[in-house]
């Protein structure tokens, strides 16, 4: 036995069998978030059942989508005021989606197994998506137009399913006009203004050259409202034309409901569905869910705002914080004098990794946003005061604080890969006549790339899933418009934005709807490994390709 301990071979399985644990669980959890995330976007079929406890004189009709199922002590269940059949000890209940939001607060609500009755599914049974309120289930009774039904029954589905098309198509201009159009016209009123303010102060020129300038403003701000009355004029008609279309809809229990169809987003009939009907709704729905906007809290919709801002925040962390840790390492290892101010100074970057993410945060709100955005709107922005352009959080300052907070990640990489250059490479370049700094910059910066790519993906990978700090620096919860439109200058730096860390954050613990938002948490959080995951497989490719490249060059 002690010549086996000492022949090294326990502490190699050992290792092996720490490393397959790690393995397996980040699979794991991979793949939970996966089937959870993923599961969202499935058109589950939809239950009709009665339910009747022995405290209701009648049963009442039930209809949604059967979440999940748990097993329940007895006393638990009526500790929490459920009604439980007597000389029962276990209990199953069954949490059930039943939406009509605006019908019944309560979109999710439990039921006991013993008190429901047989499961029905109805093909006629429809689900709605809307802009407001969450899912309606129902049946479609009525198809109106203009406050009038014109089909009823069968007739009144075909109706709809034909003019759904048109109407989103309807609502998608719609958006187009509000985000883009009236967005642009009312970006260069606001500069106007800016101007006019700015003429305001401007003591050097004169009565005349003021007042010319000043109408010259006017004119193109009375341009600009005549095409801005214009645009919402279009606008107020595509709302009219789609208001001229309603359903008449009516839930299990009986109860009917007028719904606009300007406020459906989609409509399906699960239970009529074949499988590559319901495939082809799936790829559907997770596409809207990836180019789409939230709403309802952050609680339904799309994820295009978060996915945008994380990448741009991301890119521009990266174009900062490389140069900087380069330059630092190469600095601190090639020319620094070695001695007690140089181990101090790597030291204070080796602890300055450890340091909690919200102090950078901190630090970011009180150094770049305050003092740095604050006196660059006093030198160059006064003309929009008090209304602060770069003294307010925004993308930029929580790109700098995360290079900040990456910043010695990259710096001990980069001196690590310079450290492995061997001494015979530079001794040889010296020797045919290059200067250190030839040396340097062709030979052994290129040899080191490699390690320059290593400490930059950690760099990605660390900065990606950071919350804390830009909570202070620059994110929302719901950004207005994105960091990137057709304004000049095209790149809004100043603006605040969304990130996907916070948004599952948001969703998850700040959400008034918490049984909603959870399958929105599982599939966030899934899109947000898959994008850190392409941002390193990208790295890891680059720094592959430099890592061929220089050693074919050195054979």
């Amino acid at each position: 036995m002690n010549k086996w301990f000492k022949s090294g071979t326990p502490w190699i399985w050992l290792n092996a069998g720490a490393v397959a644990t790690s393995l397996v669980m980040v699979f794991g959890l991979i793949l939970m978030i996966a089937v959870n995330g993923l599961s969202f976007f499935w058109p589950s079929n939809v239950a009709q059942f009665e339910y009747q406890t022995a405290q209701q004189s009648e049963p009442t009709q039930v209809m949604g989508e059967f979440q999940r199922s748990e097993t329940m002590t007895a006393q638990a269940m009526r500790d929490a005021g459920f009604d439980v059949p007597e000389g029962q000890e276990i209990v199953v209940r069954h949490l059930v989606k039943r939406g009509n939001r605006d019908l019944d607060s309560r979109d999710f609500r439990w039921y006991l197994d013993d008190f429901m009755g047989e499961r029905e599914m109805p093909r006629d049974a429809v689900v709605l998506e809307r802009l407001q309120w969450g899912n309606f289930y129902g049946f479609v009774r009525e198809f109106r137009v203009d406050g009038e039904a014109v089909a009823t029954g069968n007739e009144a589905r075909v109706r709809f399913e034909a003019v759904i098309p048109e109407t989103r198509g309807l609502v998608r201009q719609i958006e187009r006009i509000e985000r883009v159009d009236i967005g642009a016209i009312n970006f260069q009123i606001e500069q106007i203004r800016i101007a006019l303010r700015g003429i305001e102060r401007a003591t050097e020129l004169s009565i005349e050259e003021r007042a010319e300038r000043e109408a010259e403003l006017q004119a193109e701000r009375a341009e600009l409202e005549e095409q801005y009355a214009e645009l919402e004029n279009e606008r107020n008609e595509l709302r009219n034309e789609l208001r001229r279309y309603a359903i008449l809809m009516e839930t299990a229990d009986g109860a009917e409901s007028v719904i606009a169809l300007a406020d459906v987003v989609n409509a399906w009939w699960p239970n009529d569905m074949s499988i590559p009907q319901k495939l082809g709704h799936y790829v559907h729905t997770f596409w809207e869910f990836i180019t789409g906007y939230p709403r309802e809290a952050n609680t339904e919709g799309g994820i295009l705002p978060a996915i945008f801002g994380t990448v741009l925040m991301v890119l521009i962390m990266s174009i900062v914080v490389t140069p900087f840790g380069v330059l630092a390492a190469i600095y601190l290892r090639e020319y620094a004098k070695q001695g007690p101010l140089v181990r101090i100074i790597r030291i204070s970057v080796n602890n300055l990794a450890g340091v909690p993410s919200i102090v950078f945060g901190v630090f970011g709100l009180g150094f770049f946003v305050y003092l740095v955005g604050g006196n660059i709107d006093q030198m160059f922005f006064r003309d929009a005061l008090p209304s602060p352009t770069f003294g307010s959080p925004a993308i930029i300052w929580a790109s700098l604080t995360l290079a900040l907070l990456t910043l010695p990640v990259v710096i001990v990489s980069t001196e690590e890969g310079l450290t492995r250059i061997g001494a015979s490479i530079r001794h040889g370049s010296l020797a045919l006549g290059a200067t250190k700094a030839e040396t340097l910059w062709r030979l052994i910066v290129p040899l080191s790339a490699p390690a320059m790519m290593t400490g930059l993906i950690l760099a990605v990978a660390r900065a990606a899933g950071e919350v804390a700090p830009l909570m202070l620096v620059g994110v929302v919860k719901l950004a207005p418009s994105l960091p990137v439109d057709g304004n000049f200058p095209y790149l809004h730096l100043d603006r605040a934005f969304m990130h996907l860390g916070f948004h599952i954050y948001d969703v998850g613990f700040q959400s008034p709807n918490v049984e909603a938002g959870r399958p929105l948490v599982y599939a966030t959080a899934l899109i947000l490994v898959m994008l850190i995951i392409v941002l390193n497989l990208t790295a890891i490719s680059i720094r592959n390709y430099l890592r061929e490249k220089y050693r074919a060059d050195s054979d």
